[in-house]
């Protein structure tokens, strides 16, 4: 039972390990990180979150254990669709394997669409992370006794500024000062780091290999006493444990369409609950050698049995577990380090239990034993917490994140070309410069558009902002200089400068990534819709408990009437007055409305004056040796 929160009292500063399928959360407590139980009792809670026609939202454990019943009004993997656009290849490809809606909305941005209250509802991929967010709070709080204001939250470290900006939208929309935005596979590191701090002796260098639900990093890091240096990063933020789930899904329903004759495509429902089993098989195949898939009634009452061999699985998914190898080798080159001069090579994420990852990295770092020690799931948060100590001060071990731009950064040129002015994996803070000139005669002006990513053509990466600078020189194309300057800070907040070194005319933008992020106003509002949403649900659990305290009190009189010592004691005419009271209030207790709690109450309250006396009075084990009843019944009503 959830203790009372003291309202007076603050909560520690808390880790959350936001997942695209499950999240974690952490408190550094004691002088140690506890990892912190749901109200299932499991360690982590799945990032779902189903919608019912009644005011009941589940949110975790509820929202995936009923997805079978409730396919397209459960939503999951909310993480792949944060800080992208609709029109984004990858939402495209997501939104043909989700069994939920997904439509555009205001800017381009997908919109989750659902049946709630009988109603169809939008909801941004922030607001849907936020109740996700609100459980883990929830779960601290119920754990730690008081309120909990503050929290770091994980990213994967190839999240762009978009992502991440989003992710931070999303803790304020759930009600928590989101501290700081920190790389999944850095956090993993603190983990690894204070697990070894009693060996931990001189510089290491660690490679952090985290392959979880949705998203794959790897980051190679420097760590010496206290100090975790970034030195390259890379990732794939749609490479994960649901990829491979993917394939296996697709694969037994090709083999259902050969056994059956019957496409079970179109069907949501059976969909679901073959993933599921997909899932539990795929955990399965990294002790097992074979795993069998059985699903009772699966399709128009067909039952489904199958099975699936490890070899098997590996083969339908090769190509995705080495493409996890050539991040692996990108990131290495990036380090500049030779596979040689790393000290450890640490496992996280679910999925990098899978034995043909572990194998082929293995193979690909020349037989270097994988740190298996610290826990894959728990890791992320665990660092998380300590991040969160340090930044609120209730921790006085020093640590020093020195972290990299996970993008490259720079200008559009002619012919929408990407100039690159700051490369990826440059440490930060950072400064760079760069020299630019006019395209025309006589140019007096200059549109600057400042763009992240990787690709060739600017256009195909992702815009942060843009800017003008005027009053340049008048003079012949390609003779003004224009001197542009990225200035990066800490806390990963960019600007822009542009200046022509003639006139000293100068502009100058602070990257923000207003573009596509949701407005103060919009964030303000979705607040409001989250507080309305709660409300809803805790007046909805009043009603239920006023319900239930009343159908309650119903079995236990009823069966205090039946009873056969008790009952001998009764007159007929009281017997029959309490069974039909009794009567009218079980019909009106199953009718189809749900009453207010006020209603139930006094339903309860009326039925215990007319049945409570009768039964005091006929019952001999009410009366004292002196024959008069006790002034204290004995019997009460049970609430």
């Amino acid at each position: 039972m959830a203790s009372t929160l003291a309202k007076v009292e603050e909560a520690p500063a808390i880790g959350i390990d936001l997942g695209t399928t499950y999240s974690c959360v952490a408190v550094w407590q004691h002088d140690r990180v506890e990892i912190i139980a749901n109200d299932q009792g499991n360690r982590t809670t799945p990032s779902y979150v189903a919608f019912t026609d009644t005011a009941v939202r589940f949110i975790g454990d509820a929202a995936k254990n009923q997805v079978a019943s409730n396919p397209v009004n459960t939503v999951f993997d909310a993480k792949r669709l944060i800080g992208r656009r609709f029109k984004d290849v990858s939402v495209q490809d997501d939104m043909k394997l989700w069994p939920f809606t997904v439509t555009s909305g205001p800017g381009g941005q997908p919109m989750i669409e659902v049946s709630y209250k009988g109603e169809k509802k939008q909801f941004a991929a922030e607001e849907i992370s936020s109740m996700v967010l609100s459980k883990m709070k929830e779960t601290a709080e119920s754990y730690l006794g008081a309120a909990v204001k503050k929290a770091v939250v994980t990213v994967p470290a190839y999240f762009n500024d978009a992502q991440r900006q989003a992710t931070k939208d999303a803790g304020v929309i759930a009600g928590l000062n989101v501290m700081r935005i920190i790389n999944e596979p850095t956090a993993a590191a603190i983990a690894y780091a204070l697990d070894e701090k009693s060996s931990n002796t001189g510089e290491k260098n660690v490679l952090i290999f985290d392959l979880g639900g949705g998203t794959f990093d790897v980051s190679i890091l420097t760590i010496e006493e206290g100090i975790f240096e970034v030195k390259a990063t890379a990732g794939d933020t749609h490479l994960g444990g649901e990829d491979f789930d993917n394939r296996m899904v697709s694969h037994f329903v090709q083999e259902f369409k050969r056994k059956h004759k019957k496409d079970i495509s179109g069907n949501a429902k059976a969909l679901r609950r073959l993933r599921t089993a997909c899932e539990r098989a795929k955990r399965g195949l990294s002790s097992s050698t074979q795993i069998k898939v059985e699903v009772d009634s699966l399709f128009e009452g067909i039952d489904f049995y199958s099975s699936i061999t490890q070899a098997k699985f590996e083969e339908m998914n090769l190509d995705l577990f080495k493409r996890c190898m050539e991040i692996v080798e990108i990131c290495l080159t990036d380090a500049k380090m030779e596979k040689s001069a790393l000290h450890e090579v640490v496992l996280v994420g679910g999925s990098s239990r899978i034995p043909k990852v572990q194998k082929l990295l293995q193979q690909l770092l020349n037989g270097k034993e994988l740190c298996k020690r610290i826990n894959p799931d728990e890791a992320v948060a665990y660092g998380a917490a300590v991040q969160a100590a340090i930044l609120a001060g209730t921790m006085v071990q020093e640590v020093v994140l020195v972290d990299v731009t996970p993008l490259s950064l720079g200008i559009e040129t002619i012919g929408e070309v990407f100039n690159i002015v700051v490369p990826r994996n440059t440490t930060i803070p950072t400064r760079k410069e760069k020299i630019f000139t006019t395209v025309k005669d006589n140019q007096t002006s200059v549109l600057f558009k400042v763009y992240e990513g990787e690709r060739t053509k600017s256009t195909d990466n992702n815009l942060l902002g843009k800017f003008v600078l005027s009053d340049i020189l008048i003079a012949p194309v390609g003779v003004p200089q224009l001197n542009v300057c990225f200035d990066m800070d800490a806390n990963g907040i960019l600007h822009v400068s542009a200046e022509d070194m003639t006139t000293t005319s100068k502009n100058q933008v602070t990257i923000t990534n207003d573009k596509g992020r949701l407005s103060a106003e919009e964030i303000e509002n979705m607040v409001k819709e989250a507080e309305k949403l709660n409300a809803e649900e805790e007046e909805h659990k009043r009603k239920l408990g006023a319900k239930k305290a009343l159908e309650n009190y119903i079995i236990t009189t009823r069966r205090k009437i039946n009873n056969r010592h008790a009952s001998s004691n009764l007159p007929a005419t009281e017997k029959k007055k309490m069974e039909d009271a009794i009567e009218q209030a079980m019909q009106w207790l199953n009718g189809d409305t749900l009453h207010e709690a006020d209603e139930y109450q006094e339903k309860m309250e009326d039925l215990a004056k007319l049945c409570n006396p009768i039964l005091v009075a006929s019952t001999p084990h009410f009366r004292t040796m002196d024959g008069t009843l006790p002034k204290k019944p004995k019997y009460e009503i049970i609430d």
